[in-house]
């Protein structure tokens, strides 16, 4: 058994738990109950500090954090992998190859056996100097900047003739180009001369013809730009991708063809392909065309890659190919191909740990999945997962559920046991599994269509697809059967409004008061009550503990040991003054209020401006959430559900939105309430397009989008569009129970 007793992490109330050890244990509970302080922040926690501790100072400094969980016993741990669903990422370099070892298998394959016959396998590699392309760099494709989408000739410079973002109207860099004396701020781009529009656009030659010349510091648009957005990290914010991708090209590289390699690895074979036409091949297809290798040289090559290969089919990723930007991976696959490199190992008894491995897998997929997770147990390894899904709760040896409720009213075991016995408990996971079917209702009528033209984005067949306005669309069909792709070019082609599931504080003191912007009224709340101005309540400005700065905690850097963070002494971690907590409303401190949950607030603080901030929060579900919780502590699916908050307290004008599987993270009870905020924002004259495999959702929308038949290049076309009662002979209709 892995013996826990007084867990007291987040939310959790003193839990004792006896988990067993080598069997598949599957937690859930409603969002917010506490599964994951209880597998994450409090097992997986300890394992893994504890594996930390056997190595040096220097190494741990450099191995992943892991903050030790408050209980009284954790007994019986093994070492963890954690297997969540944070997107790969990574930069344009990074690969489904790449990052799976597949590529390097593949190189290897190709500097012994490849005629001509090369050598090296650095050859193959497209990042390095000796494998890549000197002509994209091995990215397989030439950025360009798109400059006549920079200016608007109609207008004048003060007139805001500059696109680019940040050229506002006095502002620091607009004032660089109207204050020079070089150029006219007041007449129109138009009608200025050749040499004065491409000394803005490109300096040089130009800018030197000028009267009177800018200064020697004088830096083009084009550098401007190439400085701030080109040349920059690879971890780039949302608004800078959405400034490259407006204001550049990409196109393939016509030195390569995208291949990302020099001519000299482009020329290699082996079986008549070359390394870069094997890298465009559906991994299903390209373990059949290496499994057909049988030189004895490379016999161990060919068997490891083939064994990677098909072990990305089994778990439903047969339908990428080793070329696939990881960026470009949703969660689910992400965390599939994380998957990969486990089932192969050697190692036993090791604690593997997923988070909703369900999530953007299809009902016909799931299968594929819990197959995966017994996989890893029969080889003598304990498998904790927490999940929604009704299918990998039956297919787990025990389960248990964390509640009864979100937040304080949860952090409890309220059942131990097994499938059948949970079937007959009075749990609300139990009362979610034995509630009917939702009835069918009259589909509402679409105020108009939308239509994505000639779309032929990754595997999709230059699709032509109307989208009705003013009701509830869902995307369908098997995991990479285009769903996404097909929202994608809705958004490029309609400007459609998204709210995925990435972070929505940028840092730790971004939490739900600072977002919803009540900061200001609770703070005014206060100012009356005490006389004092509203900025000694602000524990970002005057407010703030002097010792640790209004975080509550204190760092120490130990060098190369590991750092140190401990509450503050000097205000319990509590993080205003002295002065400050000396004053109450209603009998609450401002650190209190930052304690509450977002629903206690709205009972304990009448303020108007207050409930207008929070009441959104509560409609979708997040009423568990405390006030002062950063951001950065939430999960996907709850930071998509912040975002919905924020339209519908901002929506004002009839949009598009498009929501990627809204459901993940959430209990089959809360659902419903999930259902509730889309009708809201249909019921206001908005459009909502949802990519989901949740099957209560499918049922509740007025219009259905299947696509499929299959995965990657079997699917991409459109099955069936129309409303759910007509669904037919197909993967989603059959899930669906339609005959």
């Amino acid at each position: 058994m892995i013996r826990i007793r007084g867990a007291r992490s987040n939310n959790l109330d003193s839990i004792d738990l006896d988990v067993p050890r080598g069997a598949l244990t599957v937690f859930a509970g409603v969002s917010g109950s506490g599964k994951s302080s209880l597998v994450f922040d409090t097992i997986a926690a300890e394992a893994g500090h504890q594996v930390n501790e056997t190595y040096p100072p220097f190494l741990r400094n450099r191995l992943p954090k892991w903050t030790r969980p408050e209980a009284d016993e954790l007994a019986g741990l093994s070492p963890v992998v954690v297997i969540d669903q944070r997107r790969l990422g990574g930069n344009a370099r990074s690969t489904v190859g790449t990052v799976t070892d597949a590529w390097t298998y593949l190189r290897l394959l190709y500097s012994r056996i490849g005629t001509p016959h090369l050598g090296e396998s650095n050859r193959f590699s497209f990042n390095e100097p000796a494998g890549m392309c000197p002509a994209c760099s091995g990215l397989g494709e030439t950025v360009a900047l798109a400059t006549d989408r920079f200016l608007d000739l109609d207008r004048s410079l003060r007139g805001g003739a500059i696109l680019l973002p940040g050229f506002v109207d006095g502002g620091y860099w607009h004032a660089k180009y109207t204050d020079i004396g070089s150029f006219d701020p007041d007449t129109p781009l138009r009608e200025w001369t050749e040499d004065q529009r491409l000394a803005l656009l490109h300096g040089g030659a130009h800018a030197s013809r000028l009267d009177p010349r800018p200064p020697a510091s004088y830096e083009s648009l084009t550098a401007w730009f190439e400085r701030i957005y080109l040349r920059t990290s690879d971890d780039l914010s949302d608004q800078k991708r959405q400034a490259i991708d407006r204001f550049t090209r990409s196109g393939t590289c016509p030195e390569c063809g995208g291949e990302r390699l020099n001519a000299e690895a482009r020329a290699v074979r082996v079986l008549g392909r070359t390394i870069g036409e094997l890298a465009l091949m559906e991994v299903a297809e390209l373990a059949a065309h290496v499994a057909a290798v049988h030189d004895p040289a490379v016999a161990p090559v060919v068997a490891a890659l083939v064994e990677r290969l098909r072990a990305m089919d089994a778990i439903g990723l047969g339908y990428l190919h080793l070329g696939r930007a990881t960026a470009s991976l949703s969660g689910g696959e992400s965390q599939r191909i994380k998957t990969v490199k486990h089932l192969g190992s050697s190692l036993i008894e090791l604690l593997y740990i997923f988070d909703e491995p369900t999530v953007g897998l299809h009902p016909h997929d799931v299968d594929a999945m819990t197959g995966l997770l017994k996989r890893l147990r029969d080889k003598g390894n304990t498998v904790l997962v927490v999940e929604h899904d009704p299918a990998v709760m039956a297919a787990a040896d025990q389960i248990v559920e964390i509640g009864p409720d979100a937040g304080a009213a949860g952090g409890r075991v309220v059942f131990q046991g097994t499938y059948a016995q949970l079937l007959r408990a009075d749990t609300p996971t139990a009362k979610a599994l034995a509630a009917r079917t939702p009835a069918p209702r009259t589909p509402r009528e679409p105020a108009g269509t939308v239509t994505v033209a000639h779309a032929a984005r990754n595997n999709l067949r230059d699709l032509t697809v109307d989208v009705p306005t003013g009701v509830l669309t869902v995307l369908t069909g098997v995991a990479g059967s285009g769903k996404s792709s097909l929202a994608a070019e809705l958004v490029a082609q309609h400007g459609a409004i998204v709210v995925d599931q990435k972070p929505v504080g940028a840092n730790r003191r971004s939490t739900p008061v600072t977002y919803t912007g009540i900061a200001a009224p609770i703070r005014r709340l206060f100012a009356k009550a005490s006389g004092l101005p509203a900025k000694y309540f602000s524990a970002n400005s005057e407010g703030a503990c002097p010792d640790c700065k209004g975080l509550g905690i204190v760092y120490t850097d130990l060098a190369f040991m590991d750092g140190q963070e401990t509450v503050c002494e000097t205000c319990g971690g509590r993080r205003f003054t002295a002065e400050a907590l000396r004053h109450r409303v209603d009998g609450l401190t401002v650190a209190d209020v930052d304690a509450l949950t977002i629903a206690d607030a709205l009972d304990r603080l009448p303020d108007p401006a207050i409930r207008k901030g929070l009441r959104d929060l509560d409609r979708v579900g997040l009423g568990y959430l405390r006030l002062g919780q950063p951001l950065t502590t939430l999960s996907g699916g709850e930071c998509q559900r912040v975002k919905i908050a924020k339209e519908l307290r901002e929506a004002a004008a009839p949009s598009v939105y498009v929501l990627d599987e809204p459901t993940t993270g959430l209990h089959l009870r809360d659902v419903d309430t999930l259902l509730d905020v889309m009708s809201q924002l249909v019921d206001r004259g908005h459009t909502v397009v949802v990519i989901e495999h949740h099957l209560d959702v499918i049922r509740s929308a007025d219009w259905v989008v299947d696509l499929g038949p299959g995965a990657g290049r079997h699917g991409g076309r459109v099955l069936y569009e129309g409303p759910v009662a007509g669904l037919r002979d197909t993967p989603t209709a059959a899930a669906l129970g339609h005959p």
